[in-house]
C-alpha cells in the first residue's frame, strides 16, 4: 500500500503512527503541498478535495485520514487498537467523530495562522482575529477532553485505541503552533504518554 503524504500533516501523522503501531507497512509518497502538487490534475483524480494523506491500495483510493485508519484497523486480525465488542467500538467512533467535527478544526485553526501560512508562504502572518477564534475552539474542546482523561489513562473506555492517534494527531504543532495543552492537566499527561510510543517517536521522525 501506498500513502500520499506530507510529514508536517496532522491528518498524514495519525494515519502513519496507526500503520506502524500495527506492523502495517506503507510506502510512503511525500506530496509537496508549497509546490501545489496537490491541485494538480493527476492529484485531483485520486482525491478531488486536493488533502492528503490518500491512501493507494492496489488502485482502491481511500481519502479521509480516519477512515483510512479504519481501513488499515480492518485488515489487521486479532488488533488491539479498534475494539469488537459493539458498545466499546461505539465509544471509539464518538471519539473519532468528535475529533473529525470539534477537536481537529479546533486546534487546525490556531496551526494554520501559525505554522501552516509560514510554511506554504505567501499568506502573511497570523491573523488575530482567527487565532482568537481558534483559541475559543480549543478551550471548548479541550474542557471536554480533560474532563474525560481525569480517571482514566486513554482517551476510550475500552483503553488505548485508535481513538488515542487520531486525538494526538493535530496535537503534533503544540510547541510551534503555542497550543495551550499546557493549561489542562490531564490532556497534558496524555499527549506526553503519546509521545513516548515507539511508533508515534517512528512516525515523527519520518521527514
Amino acid at each position: 500500500m501506498r500513502l500520499f503524504y506530507h510529514p508536517m500533516s496532522s491528518n498524514s501523522r495519525r494515519v502513519i503512527a496507526t500503520a506502524l503501531h500495527l506492523g502495517v507497512e506503507l510506502e510512503l509518497e511525500r506530496v509537496e503541498l508549497g509546490a501545489g502538487a496537490n491541485r494538480t490534475h493527476a492529484f485531483l483524480a485520486i482525491n478531488p478535495n486536493g488533502k492528503i494523506p490518500v491512501l493507494d491500495d492496489d488502485g482502491f483510493y481511500l481519502w479521509e485520514s480516519h477512515a483510512i485508519v479504519l481501513y488499515l484497523v480492518d485488515g489487521v486480525p486479532h488488533q488491539q487498537l479498534y475494539p469488537a465488542e459493539r458498545h466499546a467500538r461505539a465509544d471509539v467512533n464518538r471519539w473519532l467523530f468528535w475529533c473529525a467535527y470539534h477537536f481537529t478544526p479546533a486546534v487546525g485553526t490556531i496551526s494554520r495562522e501559525r505554522v501552516s501560512k509560514r510554511m506554504v508562504g505567501g499568506h502573511g502572518g497570523p491573523d488575530p482575529t482567527e487565532v482568537a477564534r481558534g483559541e475559543r475552539l480549543f478551550r471548548d474542546a479541550a474542557v471536554v477532553l480533560d474532563g474525560q482523561l481525569a480517571h482514566r489513562p486513554w482517551i476510550a473506555d475500552a483503553g488505548f485505541s485508535v481513538a488515542d492517534f487520531a486525538i494526538a494527531a493535530p496535537l503534533m504543532h503544540t510547541r510551534a503552533a503555542q497550543l495551550p495543552v499546557a493549561d489542562y492537566p490531564h490532556v497534558a499527561r496524555w499527549f506526553a504518554a503519546v509521545e513516548q510510543l515507539p511508533a508515534w517517536r517512528a512516525a515523527a521522525a519520518i521527514r
